[in-house]
């Protein structure tokens, strides 16, 4: 079974700052499931027997190579959308604001991420992924 596709996906968002108005992001590569050349905030699928609040630490530390001073949780969307292969997808998103010391930052997965940049929240690049706009509007009061 695949996740999203034939069961509900549960994953969560990370929307790593560094606590002076800056955020991170990762342009999507062509290795990535969909959405490539986008730009992303990060996350990742919970796995089997591992804490929500685990997944975050586990995939903030393989993005991007750092650990989390900090996480509070937003809270969670729905996802209804299509992928690349015109499959009807649907994950619960568990969404994050999480602090991350931006000295210690790097890309730990350069093949799926092109690159990665810090932006201030009024002045984020384009295109982003299709769900950031929808996360940025639902939380906009609790992000900064």
């Amino acid at each position: 079974m695949e996740k999203g596709i034939d069961c509900i996906g549960v994953g969560v968002v990370f929307f790593c700052h560094d606590g002076e108005g800056n955020v991170l992001l990762s342009k999507r590569s062509k290795k990535c499931r969909d959405e490539w050349d986008t730009w992303d905030p990060g996350g990742g699928s919970v796995e089997v027997g591992e804490t929500v609040t685990d997944t975050v630490s586990r995939e903030v530390r393989e993005e991007y190579c750092t650990d989390v001073i900090n996480s509070e949780i937003l809270g969670f969307r729905d996802v209804h959308r299509v992928d690349e292969k015109g499959n009807g997808t649907h994950w619960i998103a568990l969404d994050f604001k999480v602090l991350v010391n931006r000295e210690k930052v790097k890309n730990g997965v350069p093949q799926k991420h092109s690159e990665i940049k810090w932006f201030k929240i009024n002045n984020l690049p384009t295109p982003l992924h299709s769900q950031l706009p929808f996360f940025l509007k639902k939380y906009k009061e609790k992000l900064f």
